[in-house]
């Protein structure tokens, strides 16, 4: 892989002083309101004046709250033009991997958040399976055609979970290869699905998404959907191991309805260098409209955690162990898709 580039980077009075002859002061200028207004904290000047006014009869100053509303619409300026001139001197940080967080939470997550909660809808459980602190590996179905789930799994934790959590996702090597995902990937957090860079990120602490059902997963027909491709040789498992980090299985439900894929021209997806043309009921018919996905409604659930540092060091060469390890994951998101599929009570809602 590509060495990522890495850019640099009011004080409180006593009153309590004056005796007898400010207390007669204070009683001779006027009623206790007008003192209040005068001591109140600028956070509580709304309410003073609120309150005088319905103590006067009359109605609040109307230009308290567009006051306010022009204070934050003035920092939500000063915050933008403040971000576009660190992205034009190259006053931002970005790690080892390309990782730009800044970006990522400004901008990409503002981008996917209205398709994750408008279009969509996910329904997010058990986000408290993944730990506050330390490394974690996500393990999750692979479905849609196209690599949409993989974006909402990554809005699911970046909005939910409570320790404001990032996933970085592996990626397979096609999506380096295309001009501009390449680098949006990388922004995002994206990196290479190989397991010298997951274990480098795991030992950092940082949360990592894994689908090992890769193109098979995302590739399968629509009369296979919600069953679980094979997981290849239990790599992920090993990577856990050699981390010693906790493995959280995770399943995605409406994904598959995205894009229903109906037939696969093999023929024009060799010629391409791709791995599979996806023919749906609406692509390639009626053009870039076709390429619009399904309204369905989804939901994500991530599972109890599998802890890993228990075992030896040695365990990451255990065949068996590592065989043990990737089935169990494997029945238990399917096991999670199946019950989600039932309580479901429609594919759109």
């Amino acid at each position: 892989m590509a060495d990522a580039k890495v850019i640099p980077f009011d004080d409180d009075r006593s009153r309590s002083g004056g005796g007898p002859r400010s207390a007669r002061r204070r009683a001779a200028a006027g009623p206790a309101v007008g003192t209040a207004a005068l001591s109140a904290l600028p956070g509580q000047q709304d309410t003073v004046q609120t309150q005088e006014a319905s103590q006067r009869g009359g109605e609040p100053a109307p230009d308290a709250s567009a006051s306010a509303g022009r204070g934050g619409w003035d920092r939500r300026i000063a915050g933008g033009l403040a971000f576009l001139r660190r992205r034009v001197t190259g006053e931002y940080e970005v790690d080892e991997f390309g990782y730009d967080k800044e970006l990522t939470d400004q901008v990409l997550m503002s981008m996917l958040r209205p398709v994750y909660e408008k279009y969509f809808r996910v329904e997010v459980k058990g986000i408290e399976n993944i730990p506050s602190d330390g490394g974690a590996l996500i393990v999750a179905n692979h479905s849609g055609t196209l690599p949409l789930d993989g974006l909402m799994l990554q809005v699911a934790v970046h909005d939910n979970h409570p320790a404001g959590r990032h996933l970085r996702l592996l990626a397979a090597d096609l999506v380096f290869m295309l001009p501009v995902v390449n680098e949006l990937a990388r922004k995002a957090g994206h990196t290479l699905a190989c397991a010298e860079d997951a274990e480098r990120l795991l030992r950092q602490g940082e949360v990592v998404g894994v689908m090992p059902e890769g193109f098979k997963g995302i590739g399968k027909p629509f009369g296979e959907r919600y069953k679980l491709q094979r997981f290849g040789r239990g790599g992920f498992v090993s990577t856990a191991l050699r981390a010693g980090v906790p493995i959280v299985p995770c399943s995605i439900v409406g994904a598959e309805e995205i894009y229903p894929m109906i037939g696969n021209a093999k023929t024009l997806a060799r010629v391409l260098g791709i791995p599979y043309f996806p023919i749906t009921p609406t692509f390639p018919w009626l053009g870039p409209l076709g390429a619009v996905p399904l309204p369905t409604k989804w939901t994500i659930q991530f599972g109890e955690p599998i802890p890993t540092e228990g075992y030896p060091v040695e365990a990451a060469e255990d065949p068996m162990l590592m065989f043990n390890l990737t089935d169990q994951v494997r029945e238990q998101i399917q096991h999670t898709l199946y019950k989600l599929l039932v309580q479901r009570r429609s594919v759109f809602f």
